[in-house]
């Protein structure tokens, strides 16, 4: 670990980040430019203590948990996320199978999405981000871990935690769904992947999916129009758009309304309810 190089490199990026870069007001004159210590820590989910040592060359060596949580706050490129991990002791890691990583210009995309749930997701459905409008719509996902992680493993191994959201009546088909882009995501990243891994542990654990993996489907599409059941408001029908980094590795996903429709009224209304709880 390079005490010195990676103090200097967080010092340096978050100098050069604008608040409105990662979402945040302006607020009070600023004296310093760039972002504070503070801010960076809550956008990185950690202590503002833990961060401020590492910029003071006197921290632990941070796991790897925390470098990708320190790259995606402060949208740092594939390089500078690279080095990072290098100046802190640990192999850069594989771009191919690293899915914590989430591109900086998405992030930007959905800083400036307020109004509408917006979430990015990895090809194994795995929330990496979300607004708090998709938050009080969908929960929050950030407390999944392990193969937990990803909606495809849950839909299938947690079928009453997670299927809730959808209509019952549409099940069968949100199943051959996740399937088929499970099994193109398992084409591209390989059996020794953790897509391999969750098609392994599902295939002992749902005779449901063990029999739509025979089928071989494959396809990796976001449906256009979807029902979503909130425990409060009941079901929404929302229009969804999907905006793909270049390589389809990772996908911004809104969920939108017809404005002045009923559903729009009950996003809004999901809106206010997520704020008030939080």
């Amino acid at each position: 670990m390079d005490r010195d190089a990676l103090a200097e490199f967080l010092v340096s990026r978050r100098e050069q980040l604008r608040p409105a870069d990662v979402g945040l007001g302006q607020g009070v004159r600023r004296r310093t430019p760039g972002l504070r210590r503070e801010e960076v820590a809550q956008l990185a989910a950690m202590s503002t203590d833990y961060y401020a040592r590492l910029e003071q060359r006197r921290g632990p060596q941070p796991s790897v948990q925390i470098l990708a949580s320190l790259a995606r706050a402060l949208r740092l490129t594939s390089d500078e996320r690279d080095y990072l991990h290098r100046v802190s002791g640990h192999s850069a890691p594989d771009r191919t199978a690293f899915t914590d990583y989430v591109h900086p210009g998405m992030l930007r995309i959905l800083d400036r999405l307020d109004d509408s749930p917006a979430f990015i997701v990895s090809v194994l459905d795995e929330v990496l981000v979300q607004n708090d409008a998709a938050k009080a719509l969908l929960g929050d996902a950030s407390g999944f871990e392990g193969l937990e992680r990803s909606g495809i493993y849950r839909w299938f191994a947690d079928p009453a935690g997670e299927r809730h959201h959808y209509p019952d009546a549409d099940h069968p088909q949100r199943s051959r769904v996740l399937v088929a882009s499970l099994r193109s995501a398992y084409g591209a990243l390989g059996e020794r992947s953790r897509a391999g891994e969750i098609v392994r542990e599902l295939i002992g654990r749902s005779e449901e999916f063990a029999a739509l993996w025979q089928v071989h489907e494959v396809r990796r599409r976001f449906d256009d129009h979807k029902v979503l059941v909130h425990p409060a408001v009941g079901e929404i029908e929302v229009d969804c758009q999907a905006l793909l980094t270049e390589d389809e590795s990772q996908a911004l996903v809104v969920l939108t309304a017809a404005p002045g429709s009923e559903a729009a009224s009950k996003l809004e209304l999901v809106r206010v309810l997520g704020t008030q709880r939080v």
